[in-house]
């Protein structure tokens, strides 16, 4: 496992929490399905690069 893998499910970790805040906060629903997006492609996107680093 690299750094930026480390880096990319943590941050998409971190996110998800951001989101589940927001949303307890009632914050505007565009806020957090923004939020939420880039939550799942920063998970997405690090789950990827460690499917590369296995094959």
């Amino acid at each position: 496992m690299t750094g930026l893998n480390t880096i990319l499910i943590v941050l998409g970790l971190f996110l998800l929490g951001g989101v589940y805040s927001f949303y307890k906060q009632k914050m505007p629903a565009s806020l957090i399905v923004l939020l939420s997006l880039s939550a799942v492609m920063c998970l997405l996107a690090g789950i990827l690069r460690l499917q590369g680093v296995w094959s």
